[in-house]
């Protein structure tokens, strides 16, 4: 009797034991106790990242993956049955009694460039002011500045969607650094001038095209197609790797979103969405401790909500401690152990399974062939399985990428077609800021109107005087001998920057009309 792709309640991941005939499953009722796949470069990683993913979505899991090298895209597409693949396929299908068919899968093709799939957007409110500065890579003082600005945004409704709305608003910010100061703590203009740069080296790297509307609608992640079978969102990843920061911010920020606004579901039968986080190393390179604490947040709550996390890397040693035990389901490729160090870290990931007395679990993962693995699967009742040398089944879409036509004939017929195509732009900090410039800048021009106005009225009154024709001499009024203030250098600064013809105009009471009292 041989193994379907899928059964009722689980997924087949492959075949273990001594002659690989005693199935591996993975229970889809565990399938939000999240995962890790680990392995080194070349050990077969990507096609159980493909594997699970075919598993979920005929199982009518949604999934969201990001394609960092651009070979999963094939998974739209069904296996092939001619060439040496087919036949290397169907003989591991034998060995490990699985029935092979060839079959696509539905997907929806997304990328943050808007080149490869469907534009991807969140607003700079959405992101926050703590992924924003992992983002910049913002030292302590700039963090709280953009605090700061983000604060202020929320009090004075000025919405933050784009980088031109934080950009206008920094500049405000700067140009009324003492006035903010004493509201909300100590802000320095270099500080903001470091943040105006780091966004501009954002632009630079094309980061710029993640901040605006429309947003993605989470939704639109957690669909399924007319038969029934999960929908599986691929990032295009391959060009959004040269940001590497970028990259994982947005996915945390995305994991972030979807904590936010799911309802507890507890223990579903199945997940409601599976998250594969590829490359996970990049989320915790050089991050900062508050980070690490939200992402240990989300990893250990976000699965009440029925969301599984698979995170992918070459090394278990690559993620936490506090984040690797909340991994239950573990497909562990081969390790190399050329140094002290990688002999260090093939120990402690072998002591994190639980243990098999057929073999070494250490010399298992050492040894094992590309397309074979160390499995350890979560049991009845939660219980981790025994580690157990595993030969994981072939995938049954084509396994590599899929040619641009053959992309974009998928596109067209996405459920989001036209939904996020085009760039929408209303009114938000930008607009609202300029209009109080320009707003601020016509009265400024009409009161130096009115100025010059009572100067000549002045003058003339002195000529007439002097030629015996008035006595009387118009006071000089005070609004004459008015100095320029903080609003008005404001104005001129503000007024230049966003590009405005009335930024030498002088203006008087800005800052009233936004922090006014209430």
């Amino acid at each position: 009797m041989t193994e379907q792709a899928t059964a009722v309640d689980s997924i087949f991941v492959g075949g273990g034991g001594e002659d690989y005939s005693v199935p591996q499953r993975l229970l889809l009722k565990y399938g939000n106790r999240h995962g890790l796949i680990a392995g080194a470069t070349g050990t077969g990683k990507t096609v159980t990242l493909q594997v699970l993913a075919e598993g979920f979505s005929a199982s009518g899991v949604p999934v969201f993956m990001a394609d960092v090298k651009g070979d999963l895209a094939g998974i739209a597409a069904a296996g092939s049955v001619d060439g040496k693949l087919h036949e290397a396929f169907t003989k591991r299908s034998a060995q490990i009694g699985f029935d092979l068919q060839y079959r696509a899968f539905p997907v929806i093709f997304w990328d943050l460039f808007g080149e490869k799939g469907h534009p991807v957007r969140a607003t700079v409110a959405e992101m926050g002011p703590l992924l924003l500065s992992r983002l910049l890579e913002l030292s302590e003082p700039q963090e709280g500045v953009l605090n700061v600005a983000f604060r202020l945004s929320d009090e004075e409704a000025l919405p933050l969607l784009d980088l031109k709305d934080l950009q206008a608003l920094l500049t405000f910010v700067a140009e009324n650094a003492e006035e903010i100061s004493g509201r909300y703590g100590l802000v320095s203009k270099e500080s903001v001038g470091a943040i105006q740069r780091r966004l501009l080296v954002l632009e630079n790297e094309g980061g710029g095209g993640l901040f605006g509307e429309p947003a993605l609608d989470l939704m639109d992640l957690m669909t399924v197609d007319a038969s029934g079978a999960g929908r599986i969102s691929i990032l295009a990843a391959d060009k959004l790797m040269n940001s590497p920061r970028l990259y994982a911010t947005f996915l945390l920020w995305l994991l972030s979103e979807l904590f936010e606004l799911l309802p507890e579901v507890g223990d579903p039968d199945k997940p409601k969405l599976v998250f594969f986080f590829d490359e996970a190393h990049l989320l915790f390179t050089d991050a900062p401790k508050a980070l690490i604490s939200k992402v240990e947040q989300v990893a250990r709550l976000i699965r009440s909500k029925g969301v599984g996390v698979y995170f992918i890397t070459q090394n278990p040693a690559d993620v936490p401690d506090t984040i690797l035990g909340q991994l239950g389901n573990r497909v562990q490729h081969a390790l190399r152990a050329f140094t002290a160090k990688d002999q260090k870290d093939l120990a402690k990931a072998a002591e994190t399974y639980r243990p098999n007395p057929r073999f070494q679990i250490d010399e298992a993962i050492r040894d094992v062939g590309t397309g074979e693995a160390v499995t350890s699967l979560l049991e009845a009742k939660g219980v981790p399985g025994i580690a157990e040398r595993t030969l994981v089944r072939p995938p049954s879409s084509q396994l590599g990428p899929l040619d641009p036509a053959a992309r974009a004939a998928v596109m067209a017929g996405s459920p989001v077609k036209g939904k996020y195509d085009q760039v929408l732009d209303r009114e938000s900090a930008f607009e609202k800021l300029r209009a109080k410039a320009d707003a601020a800048a016509k009265d400024a021009a009409e009161l130096e109107e009115k100025q010059a106005e009572e100067k000549r009225e002045f003058e003339r009154a002195r000529r007439y005087d002097a030629d015996g024709y008035s006595a009387d001499k118009p006071r000089k009024t005070a609004s004459a001998g008015r100095s320029d203030s903080i609003g008005t250098a404001f104005a001129k600064s503000f007024a230049r920057q966003l590009g405005t013809k009335s930024g030498q105009a002088l203006v008087r009471g800005i800052l009233g009309s936004i922090f006014g009292k209430r």
